[in-house]
C-alpha cells in the first residue's frame, strides 16, 4: 500500500525583544509539498489589536481559521468589558483556539504555531502560541518554522543583547530571516517586518527592508 505522505510546509518567523520594544519578523513564501512554492507575497505577519501583532506557520487554512475565530471573540470581549484585551488575554485565547483544534478528529492534522509580540498598559510582551496549544512567554527572542529555525537560532544566540535598540533588533530579525531564506528552500522570496513601540506598532514598508539587506 501506498504510504501516506504530508504536505511539508516551510517558514521561518522570529521575534525579538529590545530594551524599548518588540520586532517581528517572517518571510513570504508559502510552499506545499516537496519543492513546490504555492505563493511567493504570502503574508504572515497579522495585526490582531491596534498594538498587538501575531506571525504565523503552519497550514494555511487552519491558521487563517485561528486569526478569524481569535479576532472575533476578541471583538465581542472588547464590547462586553469595555476594555482592551492584554497581550497576555490574547495569547491564552489563542492558545485555547490552537488546543481544541490539534485535538479535533480529522484527516489532515490542523498544525499552527504563532509567535505574538504586543504593547499594554504593563509594559511589551513576546510570547510563543506552540502547535499543541502551550504558552511560553521570552524575555529574548524566539522563532518558529522550518529549518530556518533553527539557524535562526544560531544568529539570535551569538548577536542578542539585554541592550539591543529597536534599531538594531530590525537589523538583527532582517539578517535571521536573510539567512534562512539562502539555505531552506522552503523559506524566502522578501521579509516583512512589524515594529511595537511605545509610539504604537508599524509595519515596516518593503523599500526600507531592502535598503537595510543591501547594507
Amino acid at each position: 500500500m501506498e504510504e501516506l505522505k504530508i504536505l511539508k510546509t516551510g517558514t521561518t518567523t522570529v521575534g525579538i525583544v529590545c530594551k524599548d520594544g518588540i520586532v517581528l519578523a517572517a518571510d513570504k513564501r508559502a510552499s506545499a509539498g516537496e519543492g513546490f512554492i504555492a505563493d511567493r507575497r504570502m503574508k504572515k505577519i497579522y495585526k490582531i489589536l491596534d498594538n498587538i501583532y501575531v506571525t504565523t506557520a503552519g497550514v494555511v487554512s487552519d491558521v487563517q481559521m485561528v486569526l478569524r475565530m481569535t479576532q472575533a471573540e476578541l471583538k465581542l470581549k472588547e464590547v462586553r468589558t469595555k476594555k482592551t484585551p492584554t497581550v497576555k488575554e490574547t495569547t491564552n485565547l489563542f492558545a485555547n483556539i490552537v488546543y481544541q483544534n490539534i485535538r479535533k478528529f480529522s484527516p489532515i492534522m490542523g498544525i499552527t504555531a504563532f509567535i505574538l509580540g504586543g504593547k499594554d498598559l504593563d509594559g511589551f510582551w513576546l510570547y510563543e502560541v506552540a502547535v499543541d496549544g502551550s504558552v511560553s512567554e521570552f524575555k529574548d527572542y524566539v522563532t518558529t518554522g522550518a529549518y530556518g529555525s533553527f539557524i535562526a537560532y544560531g544568529i539570535l544566540e551569538n548577536e542578542w543583547s539585554q541592550n539591543l535598540s529597536i534599531a538594531e533588533g530590525v537589523k538583527m530579525a532582517i539578517k535571521v530571516i536573510n539567512t534562512a531564506v539562502k539555505r531552506d528552500a522552503t523559506v524566502g522570496d522578501g521579509i516583512d517586518v512589524v515594529v511595537i513601540d511605545s509610539k504604537g506598532a508599524t509595519e515596516m514598508p518593503e523599500i526600507k527592508i531592502n535598503e537595510i539587506i543591501k547594507k
